[in-house]
């Protein structure tokens, strides 16, 4: 098969491992940079060209969209789409997964269990914004931001008007959620492809530090998953409509919650504390789907 990847940078590790993992498999492999890319949107023959060079004979493609290009690879991977070139995550569930607040909205319409969450542009009535969440402690997000960034814990009331207020300032939307208690720092990477929970770690918030996210100085342990936590998992994959996921799940007091569906989920740490080949798994699910066409 030939096979495009949709990356900006050949250096990452997961790019590397899916270059390698298909070309071990005797597929060709080609790194297609979306920012580099560049469309004719017409109705007889649509087309994706780099360099001058029409890009029409890819089997497949996997993208790997990093958050600051969402829209435009989005467009790009569409346009492979038109093309009828199979995409193992689609651009619209791409675009659903990438937005926090209409996946939050979509994952609690499927009744899929969530912390308790508001959201606000400027509320006139700060304190019953706080209230609807429970109060403080409370956790205050940037609907943009990713790998943790963004992302501010108020431990008291007071610290959350003053967050609250600053975003205000800023002119951005605040998504505030109740912090949850019991999960003492550490949350569950679930990934999913296809149907299936091929591979999960525990990760776990260096001392003084909230987030869990391993760029930020987490680390992370082979997991048990409880079979209501892998149904989950897969159950928000697919609410997302994504055949291939990073599903963030965390254990509370009251039972298990999930956090975040991530549609390009980093191969590095997972593969690295499971001993899972994961970019093989991927490879192999789209030998086997691509016959059936896009999503």
């Amino acid at each position: 098969m030939r096979i495009g990847i949709l990356s900006q940078n050949s250096k990452l590790y997961s790019t590397k491992r899916l270059i390698e993992a298909g070309r071990l498999r005797g597929h060709k492999m080609t790194m297609v940079d979306p920012a580099r890319s560049y469309m004719n949107i017409t109705s007889n023959f649509p087309l994706v060209y780099m360099k001058g060079k029409a890009l029409s004979n890819f089997d497949a493609i996997i993208p790997r969209i990093g958050a600051s290009i969402t829209f435009y690879a989005c467009a790009v991977l569409r346009q492979f789409e038109m093309m009828g070139v199979y995409s193992l995550n689609d651009s619209d569930a791409i675009s659903r997964a990438r937005d926090k607040l209409r996946s939050l909205q979509l994952l609690s319409r499927a009744g899929i269990p969530l912390p308790v969450t508001g959201f606000a542009h400027s509320p006139d009535d700060r304190d019953h914004v706080i209230d609807l969440c429970g109060g403080a402690p409370l956790v205050l997000k940037l609907l943009e931001g990713t790998q943790g960034k963004g992302v501010v814990l108020a431990e008291t009331k007071q610290a959350a008007e003053s967050v609250i207020d600053a975003f205000k300032c800023a002119y951005v939307n605040i998504l505030i959620q109740a912090f949850v208690p019991g999960a003492n720092g550490s949350d569950l990477r679930c990934f999913v492809i296809g149907d299936k929970v091929v591979a999960a770690m525990k990760r776990q918030a260096k001392e003084g530090e909230f987030r869990s996210n391993l760029h930020r100085g987490g680390t992370a342990t082979k997991v048990k998953l409880t079979e209501l936590e892998r149904k989950m998992a897969i159950m928000a994959s697919q609410t997302m409509g994504l055949n291939v996921s990073g599903v963030d799940i965390m254990r509370s007091k009251d039972g298990p919650v999930v956090l975040e569906v991530n549609s390009s989920p980093g191969l590095e740490g997972i593969e690295a504390t499971t001993g899972i080949d994961i970019a093989g798994l991927i490879i192999e699910f789209i030998v086997s789907n691509q016959n059936k066409g896009t999503l």
